[in-house]
C-alpha cells in the first residue's frame, strides 16, 4: 500500500507539473490583457497599464513568468519560504483568499447535490435492478434519461419560476382547495404504488391507503397553518423517532430478531431523550455544542443498543448508532424549522431565494443564519441533484443485473442465505467497483465548481472565478482554479484505485 501510494504520488506531480505548464501558456496566449482599457485614455489609462504590468509580470519572458508562479506555489509547499499567496491576480491582490472564499462557496454548493445524488441514484439504482421489466424500473429509466437529457440552464429556469416565485407567493397564504388536495393525494397514491409494486390488490391498496394519508395530512398542515409556523414538535419527534428506529431495522436486519428490533427502539429512545434535552441547550449554540451533542447521542445510543441487542450486541450496536445519527439530522432540521417564521419576516415574506449563496447583511440567531445558508441552497442542489441523479440510477442498475448474475450470486443463495444478505454483503459490495470510478471523477469535478450553476444561481465559487479569469486573460485565478481541480482530480483517482482493493480482495495493490 505504501509503495503504491508513492509511486502514484510521485507520478501524480509529474502530471500536474506537465498539466499546469500547458494551461499557464494557453491562459497568457488567449487573448489581450489590455482589452478593456482599449477606449480609455490619460493618465489613468497609463498609470493602470503600469500597476497591470507589474501586478501580471508582463515585462518578463513567458517561460521566467510561469517559473515565477511555480515559486510562488513553491511558498505554499515548503515551509518557511515565501509567503504563500498562490501569485497576484491583475489587480495585484493576493489569489489565496480569494481561492478560499471561492472554494468555500462551491463545496457548500456541490458536495450536498452530489452525495444526495450518489445515495439516491444508488439506492433507487438497486432497486429497480431487483424489480426489473416491472413498471417502477420502467418509470424510473424514463424519468432518468429524461433528466439526463435537459439542459442545466432550462431546469435551473424552471426551478427559478416554480419553486422560487410562485412558491414564495404561495407561503405568503398557504391555501388549497379541495380538489388540489385529492389530487395531490392521487398522484401520492400512484407514486408509491409504482415503488411498492405487487399485484393488483396489493397496489390498489397501497394507493388507496397513500392517496387518502397523503390527503389528510396535507390537510392538517393547512388547517393547523404548519407552512407558516412549521416544526415537527414533541409528537412528531416521538413518531418519527420510533419511524426511524423500524425503518433502519428493516433495511439493516429485518424483524426475525426480536432483540435487534427492540434495541432499535432504544436507540430511537435515546434519540428522542437528545431531543428533550436540546430544547433549552441548542437555543443559540455554536456548531461545536451541536456536534458536541450528536456525538453524545450515538455513543448513548451505541452501548444502550449494544446491551439490549444480547447474543447480536455487534449488529444492534451499529444499527442504534445509525439511528442516532438520523434522529440527530431531524433535530437540526426542526430547529431549523421553528427559526423559518422570523428570517421569513426579515426577507420580506420572500424565503426562498433564487440568486446568491446567503443574505447580504443578514443578522439573527444560529439557527436563522443557517437556514438562510439553506435555503440559498435549495434551487442549485435540486438542479445538480437531477441530472447527477440520472447517471447514477443508470449505472447502478446495469452494474447491479451484471453482478446478479454471477455464478457465486447464485451459489449464494443456493446455500440458503436471505435474499437480503445476498444483495446487500454480495451483490452490492461488488457492483460499487465500476460506481467507484465514478463517484471519483464526480466528486473531482465537483471541486472544480459548476459553471454553469453558479452563473445561473450568482454563486461566486470556482466555477465563477475561473470564466472570470479566462475573460481577463489573467493566470493568477485561473491557475489556481486549475490546481485544485488538477489536485482533486490525481487524487480521487487514486482514492479510487485503493477502495477498489477493499471492495474485491481479488484485486492487489502493487
Amino acid at each position: 500500500m505504501f509503495h503504491f501510494i508513492a509511486k502514484r504520488t510521485i507520478i501524480s506531480i509529474f502530471i500536474l507539473f506537465a498539466a499546469t505548464t500547458l494551461m499557464y501558456f494557453l491562459t497568457i496566449f488567449s487573448g489581450d490583457p489590455f482589452e478593456d482599457l482599449g477606449e480609455t485614455s490619460g493618465p489613468e489609462r497609463a498609470a493602470t497599464i503600469a500597476a497591470r504590468t507589474a501586478a501580471m509580470n508582463l515585462d518578463v519572458a513567458p517561460i521566467p513568468r510561469y517559473f515565477l508562479w511555480l515559486q510562488e506555489v513553491g511558498g505554499c509547499l515548503i515551509p518557511g519560504g515565501d509567503p504563500c499567496t498562490l501569485g497576484t491576480d491583475r489587480t495585484g491582490a493576493a489569489v489565496l483568499p480569494q481561492l478560499q472564499n471561492a472554494m468555500g462557496s462551491t463545496l457548500r454548493l456541490v458536495v450536498v447535490a452530489t452525495v444526495l445524488a450518489l445515495v439516491l441514484g444508488v439506492i433507487v439504482g438497486i432497486v429497480t435492478a431487483i424489480r426489473q421489466y416491472t413498471t417502477f424500473d420502467y418509470s424510473i429509466t424514463f424519468i432518468s434519461f429524461v433528466l439526463f437529457s435537459l439542459p442545466l440552464f432550462w431546469l435551473s429556469t424552471l426551478l427559478k419560476q416554480y419553486l422560487a416565485i410562485d412558491l414564495n407567493t404561495w407561503l405568503a397564504d398557504p391555501q388549497a382547495s379541495y380538489l388540489t388536495i385529492a389530487l395531490i393525494g392521487v398522484v401520492a397514491g400512484v407514486i408509491w404504488a409504482l415503488v411498492i409494486g405487487g399485484d393488483r390488490r396489493r397496489r390498489a391498496l397501497v394507493f388507496g391507503t397513500t392517496a387518502v394519508a397523503t390527503a389528510v395530512m396535507l390537510y392538517l398542515l393547512l388547517v393547523t397553518n404548519w407552512f407558516v409556523d412549521p416544526g415537527f414538535g414533541v409528537v412528531g419527534m416521538l413518531v418519527s423517532s420510533a419511524g426511524v428506529a423500524v425503518l433502519w431495522t428493516a433495511l439493516l436486519a429485518g424483524f426475525r430478531r426480536r432483540r435487534i428490533l427492540y434495541a432499535a427502539l432504544a436507540a430511537g429512545g435515546v434519540g428522542f431523550l437528545a431531543y428533550l434535552i436540546s430544547v433549552p441547550l441548542l437555543a443559540d449554540p455554536h456548531w461545536a455544542g451541536v456536534v458536541a451533542l450528536l456525538a453524545g447521542t450515538v455513543v448513548v445510543a451505541y452501548l444502550v443498543a449494544g446491551l439490549i441487542g444480547g447474543p447480536f450486541r455487534a449488529q444492534a450496536a451499529r444499527i442504534g448508532a445509525v439511528i442516532a445519527v438520523s434522529i440527530g439530522l431531524l433535530l437540526v432540521v426542526d430547529r431549523l424549522l421553528q427559526a423559518y417564521p422570523t428570517l421569513s419576516a426579515k426577507s420580506g415574506g420572500r424565503p426562498i431565494p433564487t440568486t446568491g449563496s446567503e443574505t447580504a447583511n443578514l443578522t439573527g440567531t444560529f439557527w436563522e443564519i443557517n437556514l438562510d445558508y439553506a435555503l440559498h441552497l435549495i434551487l442549485p442542489t435540486i438542479a445538480l441533484t437531477l441530472i447527477s441523479f440520472a447517471t447514477y440510477t443508470r449505472y447502478t442498475r446495469a452494474s447491479q443485473l451484471d453482478v446478479m448474475n454471477q455464478d457465486y450470486i447464485r451459489t449464494a443463495r443456493a446455500k440458503g442465505l436471505s435474499e437480503r444478505t445476498v444483495l446487500v454483503k454480495h451483490a452490492f459490495r461488488n457492483a460499487m467497483i465500476p460506481i467507484t470510478t465514478l463517484m471519483a471523477f464526480d466528486f473531482a469535478g465537483v471541486l472544480s465548481g459548476a459553471v454553469i450553476t453558479e452563473t445561473v444561481f450568482g454563486w461566486n465559487g470556482l466555477g465563477n472565478m475561473f470564466v472570470t479569469g479566462i475573460n481577463n486573460v489573467d493566470p493568477g485565478p485561473v491557475m489556481a482554479f486549475f490546481l485544485v481541480a488538477g489536485t482533486a482530480a490525481v487524487l480521487f483517482n487514486m482514492l479510487a484505485d485503493i477502495a477498489y482493493a477493499f471492495l474485491d480482495p481479488r484485486i492487489t495493490l502493487s
